[in-house]
């Protein structure tokens, strides 16, 4: 798994000219924050973040926050 994982289009508008966002600071550094990326098509910055792997055995009918059944 490489270091960052390019999304494939923009979750605003579905533009696929992404590019890593980069942050310059008053001294004229030059960041890249990780896990930020801008969108060349509607001009917006955006974040994603992996929040792990899900467990096998774990029924996707059930919704997260209440475990209770949820549309099929």
């Amino acid at each position: 798994m490489s270091e960052r994982a390019a999304p494939f289009h923009c979750p605003y508008c579905g533009e696929e000219d992404l590019r890593p966002h980069e942050v310059v600071a008053e001294d004229g550094e030059v960041s890249s924050p990780h896990g930020t990326w801008e969108c060349r098509g509607c001009m917006r910055a955006f974040s994603l973040k992996y929040l792990g792997l899900l467990r096998r055995d774990r029924d996707r009918h059930t919704a997260p926050e209440t475990g209770k059944e949820g549309p099929a």
